[in-house]
């Protein structure tokens, strides 16, 4: 097996692992999000909330695949 195999091996049992567990990665996303803008004194809520809706987008897109 060569280097591209075992990587594309990997990236497959990464994708099944999101696709597996979707609904508990969203609500990481959210309370990391939650954390992160608390830390930071709400100063950056809206560049936060673009983070966390990208994040959320790439699971869904996983997802569906």
């Amino acid at each position: 097996m060569g280097l591209l195999d075992k990587f594309k091996k990997t990236a497959d049992e990464a994708k099944d692992a999101v696709v597996k567990n979707a609904d508990k990665i969203d609500d990481g996303i959210d309370k990391a999000a939650e954390l992160i803008d608390e830390k930071t004194g709400k100063k950056h809520s809206g560049q936060i909330d673009k983070v966390a809706d990208k994040a959320h987008d790439l699971v869904d897109k996983l997802d569906k695949d």
